[in-house]
């Protein structure tokens, strides 16, 4: 006679040669060997493990019994990294891993996955921005870190290791934006002025008048610039690989979209400048000239260009060091008295000044290549001295031609 299995929801109690309680039950059957599949839960005393038997076995019969991972936090993390983040770019991810290196994986990467709580995680971030685990992390920083850590707990829910996400309802420190410090009227002329003797001269006042990011303009290759329509497509950035050692290569933009820019002739004058002066470059670095700009091709890079071409180059051909570039701005800068200058205030300097000079929002959006235009007044919401000078003269002579049309 065929021995009869259990059904499932079934359970038994016993208690352990420890003291201890065991109740095991059946969640179904294993098609591949017909026989049931069997589960157990422990506990100090039967009541806890009677409870525990009794939730099991009610959750089956409702058919929403959910049986956790056994993995650790950072066994999951490996696998998510490994498994689920062949879409990120190639710094993004490197970003990812040193996130949870160190500041997951040496502090919660022990608690089993199933185990991983809210309040856990909010300790956690509590810890790292008070600076009781170590140097005290910014709020930015910690938001960071939540965004790696939520997608990879979401991605743990969708393939049903974890029932729910614990860092849904966790609070994450308020990150206060730091007021952006454009250039404006004197201090433009005064940037103009010191950069004429400066070997990067044409970078500065590019970036100045296209609102570029440093990595799209130290990427611009010559088959993006039409001279004869005064265009200019931004679809790459030079990168560096983080590693030591790391080869420079070219990326995909930050949204991956590429957008087309109209410039101001002016613009297109530096640029035939620097046509000429990088021809004379070449002729005198003779057969040392490096076609290639010494950037590493791979699959990424021939997707976005034949060969590189760029247009900015040092002496014999290569790409030029973000690193460099940067420090040669900020001794510039510091010259003129204007020694907490950044870089990327280029940019916000030409989003002013095309906001002041009445440019609409969708416009300046589409130049500086922001996702949204609700991005874009975000960012430049504040707006600069001149145009609220600007916006209450408006608003007078709206007034005044109010009380006239009155008197009249």
């Amino acid at each position: 006679m065929a021995k009869r299995r259990a059904a499932a929801g079934s359970g038994s109690l016993r208690k352990r040669a420890n003291g201890t309680w065991e109740a095991r039950y059946v969640v179904g059957v294993d098609p591949a060997t017909g026989k049931s599949i069997r589960k157990s839960v422990y506990g100090k005393t039967q009541k806890e493990v009677r409870e525990k038997l009794r939730a099991a076995t009610a959750a089956i019969d409702e058919g929403t019994y959910f049986e956790p991972a056994k993995l650790t936090l950072a066994q999951w993390l490996e696998e998510w990294l490994a498994t689920y983040t062949g879409d990120i770019k190639p710094l993004t991810l490197d970003a990812y891993q040193r996130q949870i290196r160190n500041n997951i994986v040496p502090y919660i990467g022990a608690i089993p996955l199933a185990s991983l709580s809210a309040p856990q995680i909010q300790r956690l971030y509590n810890d790292l921005q008070e600076g009781s685990r170590k140097q005290p992390l910014a709020p930015k920083t910690i938001k960071n870190l939540h965004g790696v850590l939520h997608k990879a707990l979401k991605q743990a829910v969708n393939i049903g290791y974890i029932r729910a996400n614990p860092s849904d309802s966790v609070v994450v420190p308020r990150v206060i934006k730091s007021e952006i410090k454009p250039l404006e009227g004197d201090d433009v002329t005064a940037f103009m002025d010191a950069v004429q003797s400066d070997p990067y001269k044409l970078v500065y006042l590019i970036d100045l008048y296209t609102g570029m990011r440093q990595g799209e303009i130290l990427g611009l290759s010559w088959d993006c610039v039409d001279f004869a329509k005064r265009k200019i497509v931004v679809r790459q950035q030079l990168q560096k690989q983080k590693k030591k050692g790391g080869q420079f290569y070219l990326a995909p933009l930050k949204n991956d979209k590429t957008r087309t820019v109209t410039v101001a002739a002016s613009v297109m004058g530096f640029l035939a400048e620097r046509r000429a002066e990088q021809a004379e470059q070449r002729l005198s670095a003779g057969s040392l000239w490096d076609p290639t700009g010494n950037v590493h091709t791979d699959d990424t890079c021939t997707q976005l260009c034949a060969a590189p071409n760029l247009v900015f180059t040092n002496a014999l051909g290569g790409h030029l060091v973000a690193g460099t570039v940067y420090k040669h701005f900020k001794r510039l800068v510091a010259s003129i008295g204007m020694d907490e200058a950044r870089f990327h205030d280029l940019r916000h300097s030409f989003a002013v000044a095309s906001l002041e000079m009445g440019d609409d929002v969708k416009t300046v959006q589409s130049n500086l290549g922001h996702a949204t235009a609700s991005f874009t007044l975000d960012v430049y919401g504040h707006v600069s001295e001149k145009m609220r000078e600007d916006s209450a003269d408006r608003m007078e002579a709206y007034i005044q031609s109010k009380v006239n049309s009155r008197k009249g």
